[in-house]
Formats: C-alpha cells, sequence, structure tokens
C-alpha cells in the first residue's frame, strides 16, 4: 500500500478531484497532560498546540515527516466540552475518534458535493500557538452529523499549513512516517461502501476478516480509508455501542512495530500497541 498516488482515485461519480489525504487524526480524551504523556512514553511526542477559539478545547500536535499529524485534544482547563462535535469522546477518554482530509478550495468542494446531493457546510475555525501566532481555517463536514466521525471533514488553511503543523518547524515524531490508515466502525457495510463510492469516486473496495476485532473490513485501495463491521460479538461491536459510527483506530507507517499483539491486513504485516497504555487509543504500525 505504500507508495501508491493518493490522486490516482477511480471515478464512479463527479466527485473526482479531490485527493483522500490524511490532514490529521483526532485523538480525544479527559487530560490533556496524561494524553500527551502516554504517548509520549510511547515513542510519540506531541507538542502543545494552543486553545481552540471555540473556547471549550484544547490540543497537543504529534506531527509526522509526511505532513499528517495527531491532535490530542481534551477540555480546556474548567471548560466543558460536552456541546463539542466530539464531547462524548473527550468525556470518556474515547481515543481515535475523528480525521480530517485537507484541501485547497473547500468552497469548491463544497458545491460539487452539493450537486451529488452530500451537504457541506464550511464555517470558519482556529486557535493561538503558544508563541502568540493565531491560525486560522475552515472546515465543513461531510454530510450529517459531526464533523469527520462517520466520514472525514475537510479542512482549508488560511493561514500557512506549516505553522498549523510544525510548531517548532519540524516533525515532533521520529520513528513513525506518517498515518497510514484509518478505521472507521460502520452498522451497514454495503450501505456505507455504497455512500462513500459516490460521494468520492472510489472504486470497489478490498475485504478481508479480522478476528481479532470480530470485524469485515473493506479498504479502499489508493486511500487511508478501511470500514469495519461488526461480524459478532468484539472490540468493533462494543465501540459501535459506546460510541456509534465513527473512527476507532488507525494505523502509522514504521519500520519497527509494537508487539502487544499481531495483525495481518491485506497482505501487510501490523503490530498493535496495547490500547491501555494509550488511554484506550487503538493504534498500529504497518511495516514493511
Amino acid at each position: 500500500m505504500k507508495g501508491i498516488c493518493w490522486g490516482a482515485l477511480l471515478a464512479v461519480a463527479p466527485l473526482i478531484a479531490m485527493d483522500l489525504k490524511v490532514d490529521h487524526v483526532t485523538v480525544a480524551g479527559r487530560d490533556l497532560a496524561t494524553l500527551t504523556k502516554a504517548f509520549a512514553a510511547a515513542g510519540i511526542s506531541a507538542e502543545y498546540g494552543g486553545r481552540h477559539t471555540n473556547g471549550m478545547t484544547e490540543m497537543a500536535i504529534a506531527s509526522f515527516a509526511d505532513g499528517s499529524y495527531l491532535e490530542l485534544i481534551a477540555a480546556q482547563p474548567g471548560a466543558s466540552a460536552a456541546k463539542h462535535d466530539w464531547g462524548p469522546f473527550i468525556e470518556k477518554d474515547g481515543g481515535v475518534c475523528a480525521w480530517a482530509v485537507s484541501v485547497r478550495d473547500i468552497r469548491a468542494e463544497a458545491e460539487r458535493m452539493g450537486k451529488a446531493g452530500v451537504a457541506v457546510q464550511p464555517q470558519p475555525g482556529g486557535r493561538v500557538r503558544p508563541d502568540g501566532k493565531q491560525l486560522k481555517w475552515t472546515s465543513g463536514g461531510v454530510g450529517p452529523g459531526p464533523h469527520g466521525l462517520r466520514m472525514p471533514f475537510l479542512i482549508q488553511d488560511d493561514t500557512a499549513r506549516e505553522l498549523r503543523v510544525y510548531p517548532n518547524g519540524k516533525a515532533s515524531v521520529k520513528g513513525y512516517d506518517g498515518i497510514a490508515l484509518i478505521v472507521v466502525a460502520v452498522r451497514d457495510l454495503e450501505g456505507t461502501i455504497a455512500k462513500w463510492r459516490s460521494t468520492f469516486g472510489l472504486a470497489e473496495p478490498q475485504r478481508q476478516t479480522d478476528k481479532a476485532l470480530g470485524a469485515t473490513l473493506a479498504w479502499f485501495p489508493g486511500t487511508p480509508a478501511v470500514l469495519a463491521a461488526a461480524d459478532g460479538p468484539g472490540v468493533a461491536a462494543d465501540r459501535l455501542e459506546a460510541f456509534g459510527e465513527a473512527p476507532f483506530a488507525l494505523l502509522f507507517w514504521g519500520k519497527q512495530a509494537p508487539s502487544a499483539a499481531r495483525s495481518t491486513w491485506f497482505g501487510r504485516s501490523i503490530g498493535w500497541f496495547d490500547p491501555g497504555a494509550l488511554v484506550g487509543a487503538r493504534i498500529g504500525v504497518i511495516t514493511p
């Protein structure tokens, strides 16, 4: 899977111009310091990124050389995130919960998607870095529901993207190359596949089962998106019951993988971190 061209999507709908390249993935928890410490112990160093202008959340950023990053997010001290799109994940140490893809012109993408019957409503956002630099962006959820859960949300930088991704001018994570895959728990696999294909112009996915997750997986080649539908009791079913349809796992590219558990997905070897060591976040590493 590594080395593919993100833009080489097979068109089955009008939406053929947007690359599904990971901008960032959000990992939510109740306390940002706890999240940052746990991830640092696993070799995933994050830098404090500042408070969001929504007045509810703050974040730390674990950035990779390929330009993707993890957003570790929690409520600001003394604030409540209950009304935030990701409030349930923040309040319950929900771990991986949302993701975004970057676009150059979000309003053009919104117009294109609108013609295909998919609503996107761009809204301004931002945060202030600890050094005082103000970051601004425009983002929009794809379809109904909270941003980045059932489908990735779109984000367009209105200030320099490098300022958002690299607080200190370079990647903070040294041991891993970037974010490879995001795994989204879904209830109706066939219906969700059809929706993703018509929305993003994707080819038919490859499929396999994963007994450890208790799920059937569907990966869209050329993209980071993997859908996971529960086959019975297990990790996927428990996640759906607790949080509904949303991302619940992610995979990095790396040369070495943790050994807590092993899997083989679509012909590639995966090592998984112990979720308990990452405040519940389910994260693995794809190795050569």
